[in-house]
């Protein structure tokens, strides 16, 4: 359970289309009594493969159909109250009455609900959880299974959550403490900055006396008759409702829904929905918000009132306009950014209905905590000099065609939308009364927006976005600067005494790197038929991999993996690892970042740089015209590259300025120093401090990169829409034509890699932050995934079992924490190194007690049987890997055991709740995955469900650009035959000796 986190995004017209520095934008306050769906008063025309239906009593739901992935379906529940409906001695209860919602109800016992749904295969948080805002609370359930069974029971619980809750006052004192807890959690600088900024914008209004976490005296005593007069007033069928996406009948969905819904009845009148408050009208203003531990922003602000008409296409479009204008306006100032010596680390540009109580537009930059003056005068200039001398058409049109082709990358993905992202997005939809439209529509309606737009109505919509309320100048710092908001108010006056210029007009740049050299020659290769791949060496030893497949069209995703990674690195002293993303930002040798993306506006080309444990990896992602700009681009970057000082600077500057943030918290010194911990401190995987960043300097981060990147050896994978003989030619013209590349040596470094040794007394580090609150975590080394299949197979559900007991015990029973984690990571690279490590936050007082009920838990499993519900409940798929089991052993697709589910993910198909057919991905090397377990029930075959699956398995793997290949039993001719006509053929022929343990 969680606040939904604080977005800060241009308000949605079709697409997002900017976002802000500053995090203040909150979920918009649009619900009201009976209100019917939005289309109904709009002409923009609703997804027609959604189904919309109210009830009798009021309560809205909305129908999918979506089989991405089959055989699932989500359930949303959104009540529209939150914690604006609060009375003065309920702030807090709002979000109090959504955890509630999980400690007991009429058909459900306390404590037994999570159990139930672990015994369905979801899990406490990835797919059971629920957050609060200010205008709504929404219920979630990802089910992993449509049998009717589990459909019921989603429905049921969903059903009791509206008006059955029992609201024990034993339950609620048990849980004033986890509430507590995660309210501690989640008391960061960023949130108290987006606060801080919200308060400024809105001050005065309602919304900002009713943070959604509340109060935390009426939390600790507020009585529980408090929270069922909230739950009675606000949870109503009029203001609810039902979402359910997935592998289902919509018609009989509706029954069910209707069954189970039809009798819910408000309680008494509806509340009136409270005054929000009037836009306080501000002039130009300066203010100083302190944030200790937080990063230097500056932000300058205009707000006029909310516009509560109806969503419609003129609405729409007029949002459209205001946005295009934005994000030329995000492009110059982002351009600022990646000049030598720049003033500002990054700026953002945008706008957003806050609330339903302002439209506010921002532009923010974030600085070093010494320069916010010249980040102001830069962007204050910046939007003066558009606001004075506007846009151009030639602008304009580079932001709609880079946002059309954002729009139908989403057309052409339409069909294979995920069902959990389809649900969420129609609660959202709800939660701003817009209209549900398809990613066709939205592309139909953006070219009919933007047909003929012109630069001077473009320019009109930023005259009319700049003269609300403001300018706001609002200085976000560590520290007041001496003489607070007055000195705010003299910079910025300075800088508006300056007059600005009109921009340089934008010069074409050619993009250069068109040719390489001779093409290479292929001097291996090797076409395996049956997986639809093609592997070749070239002369100069880079290796290409292509697979072909339409399961996007017109889509084709590049990567490039060099030399060893992080293990090619040196263990014995700190190296600028962080420093990876300026090997992007700092272009290559002929032109900077800024100029690449001038060049190639017209391509869909992008790339992006990281390092793993083993390799340097390049990705990019494109269309198939545009394959061989791609490969030019990412050639470009491997053969000439540029390490330019200023986007090593930019990067280096940014974390710096983020550095105190981590010790805020103390979740921000757990993640900043976990992974030097539990790799002994290995510099490879230690998080800098503030005197290596600093000391680091530009021609380190070169000396670093630039003989990994140049020097190492090249494979390249090439997966989409493309043929073979496309894909040879132009990776010959690039990569191919690229100097040779010697092969590099295997080290031993791997086994240098070690778990530390077990301390007596837990490794003492500190924060900064409140003293209510600290962190504490257990690690235990297992050793790696492959060598012992059995042990990390065991290691996973002894890792749940203990997780599922100290949130039943620390949380649930103790109430000492709202955060309880556990976790197995397993490394595929590196021999013998894994562990298994619990953490939570809890009051400094409980961590010894922390300690203590790990040690207790372990030493129980030690010495006792785990029951066979607790072995269910363990992992979140185990009943789902059992009935696999159960099919395998009746069809004997071949070896298939329990822990073949530990090596990968598997998906099913039931009839009437049993399961009879299923596929699924197990073992997996660089490049492949192996497509396993493929099996239908003797009563179901010759039904096409064994195809339907294995395609759809099949396009899982080749998403990944990943190859599936698969093995079969020599006997089993209907099985290879349907592999057959699935364009697989026999690679090789194998003799296998099964070897079992004697009892």
């Amino acid at each position: 359970m969680s606040h939904k986190k604080m977005e800060c995004s241009t308000a949605w017209r079709i697409l997002a289309a900017a976002s802000l520095v500053a995090n203040f934008a909150l979920p918009a306050y649009a619900d009201t009594p009976s209100v019917p769906w939005p289309q109904t008063q709009s002409d923009i025309q609703a997804e027609s493969d959604v189904h919309f239906g109210t009830l009798a009593n009021g309560m809205r739901f909305a129908i999918m159909r979506n089989v991405t992935p089959p055989g699932q379906a989500a359930i949303r529940f959104r009540i529209g109250s939150g914690s604006l409906d609060e009375n003065d001695d309920q702030q807090g209860l709002a979000h109090v009455l959504e955890h509630m919602a999980f400690k007991g109800s009429t058909h459900v016992a306390e404590g037994e609900m999570v159990r139930i749904l672990q015994r369905k295969g979801l899990a406490f948080g990835p797919d059971t959880n629920a957050h609060t805002s200010y205008d709504e609370t929404v219920y979630a359930l990802d089910l992993p299974e449509v049998d009717a069974d589990t459909i019921s029971t989603g429905l049921m619980l969903m059903r009791d959550t509206a008006s059955e809750l029992t609201l024990d006052a034993s339950a609620f004192d048990r849980e004033r403490g986890v509430i507590l807890s995660e309210e501690r959690l989640r008391d960061t600088p960023q949130y108290r900055a987006s606060l801080g900024i919200m308060n400024s914008l809105l001050a005065g209004q309602r919304a900002t006396m009713r943070a959604p976490i509340g109060k935390a005296d009426i939390i600790s005593n507020a009585p529980v008759d408090l929270v069922r007069d909230f739950y009675l007033a606000n949870y109503r069928p009029d203001r609810a409702t039902l979402i359910v996406v997935g592998d289902i009948d919509p018609a009989a969905m509706e029954v069910e829904i209707r069954q189970r819904f039809g009798d819910w009845k408000a309680v008494g009148p509806a509340p009136t929905k409270p005054d929000l408050g009037a836009l306080v009208t501000k002039r130009e203003s300066a203010e100083v918000i302190v944030v200790p531990g937080g990063m230097t922003s500056i932000q300058i602000a205009w707000t006029r009132p909310y516009d509560a008409a109806p969503d419609t296409f003129a609405k729409r479009r007029a949002g459209l306009i205001e946005d295009l204008g934005f994000l030329v306006l995000k492009r110059r100032v982002s351009a600022i950014a990646s000049k030598a010596d720049a003033p500002f680390i990054s700026a953002d540009v945008g706008s957003q209905d806050l609330l339903d109580s302002a439209h506010v537009v921002l532009i923010a930059a974030n600085s070093e905590p010494d320069k916010w003056q010249a980040a102001l005068t830069a962007i204050d200039q910046e939007q003066r000099r558009i606001q004075e001398f506007g846009v151009a058409q030639a602008e304009i049109d580079r932001e709609i065609r880079e946002y059309r082709s954002a729009l139908q990358a989403a057309a052409a993905g339409a069909a294979t939308r995920m069902t959990t992202d389809i649900a969420s997005m129609l609660a959202r939809s709800v939660d701003d009364d817009q209209v549900f439209t398809s990613p066709a529509e939205d592309l139909s309606m953006f070219e009919t927006m933007t047909n003929g737009v012109t630069a001077d109505e473009v320019n009109q919509a930023l005259e009319r976005a700049f003269s609300g309320n403001g300018p706001q100048v609002v200085l976000q710092a560590d520290q007041s600067p001496e003489g607070g908001a007055d000195t705010v108010r003299q910079v910025y006056d300075a800088s508006k005494a300056i007059a600005v210029s009109a921009p340089s007009g934008a010069t074409d740049v050619a993009w250069p790197y068109t040719h390489f050299g001779e093409p290479g020659a292929v001097v291996k290769r090797r076409a395996v038929e049956d997986l639809g791949l093609t592997m070749l060496r070239f002369s100069n030893g880079v290796r290409l991999t292509v697979k072909p497949t339409k399961l996007r069209a017109n889509e084709v995703l590049v990567r490039e993996d060099i030399g060893r990674g992080r293990l090619d690195l040196p263990h014995d002293r700190s190296a600028a690892i962080w420093a990876s993303p300026a090997v992007v930002l700092s272009g290559v040798k002929a032109m900077d970042y800024q100029d690449i993306q001038k060049a190639l506006t017209a391509n869909i080309v992008g790339v992006d740089f990281s390092v793993g444990d083993s390799s340097f990896r390049f990705d990019g992602r494109t269309r198939t015209e545009d394959l061989a700009t791609q490969l030019q681009l990412m050639s470009a970057y491997t053969s000439d590259p540029a390490y330019r000082p200023e986007a090593f600077k930019r990067v280096q500057q940014a974390y710096l300025s983020g550095l105190d943030q981590y010790d805020a918290s103390p979740g921000g010194v757990f993640s900043r120093d976990f992974a030097g911990l539990v790799h002994s401190g290995d510099p490879r995987w230690t998080f800098p401090d503030r005197a290596q960043l600093s000391a680091a300097k530009p021609d380190e981060f070169a000396a670093l990169f630039r003989p990994m990147v140049s020097n190492g050896p090249i494979d390249i994978t090439i997966v989409g829409d493309v043929t073979v003989d496309d894909a040879i030619r132009l990776t010959a013209e690039t990569f191919g034509a690229l100097p040779p590349r010697p092969e590099t040596a295997l080290s031993n470094d791997r086994d240098d890699v070690r778990f530390p040794a077990t301390t007596e007394k837990p490794v003492l580090q500190t924060h900064n932050g409140r003293a209510d609150n600290a962190a504490a975590a257990v690690g235990a080394s297992i050793g790696d995934l492959l060598s012992d299949l059995p042990r990390s197979f065991t290691a996973n559900i002894a890792t749940q079992i203990i997780q599922n007991r100290l949130i039943d015990q620390f949380r649930i029973a103790e109430g000492s924490s709202y955060a309880v984690q556990g976790d197995v990571d397993l490394s595929r690279e590196i021999p013998g190194y894994g562990y298994a490590y619990f953490y939570v936050e809890t009051d400094p007082a409980k961590v010894a007690r922390f300690y203590a009920l790990v040690d207790e838990t372990a030493n129980d499993l030690r010495s006792h049987d785990v029951s066979e519900d607790e072995l269910a409940r363990a992992r979140e798929p185990i009943i789902e890997t059992l009935k696999q089991l159960a099919l395998a052993t009746l069809t004997k697709p071949g070896p298939f055991t329990l822990r073949a589910q530990s090596l990968g993910s598997f998906w099913g198909i039931r009839s009437e709740g049993r399961l009879v057919a299923m596929a699924g991905q197990r073992m997996r090397q660089t490049g492949f995955t192996e497509l396993s377990g493929l099996c239908t029930h003797p009563d179901f075959q010759g039904r096409g469900l064994g195809t339907l699956l294995f395609r759809f398995v099949a396009g899982e793997i080749a998403s990944t650009g990943d190859t599936a290949y698969l093995h079969a039993y020599a006997a089993n001719t209907s099985a290879i035959s349907l592999y057959e006509t699935q364009r697989f053929a026999l690679r090789s022929e194998m003799n296998m000796r099964v070897v079992k343990r004697r009892s």
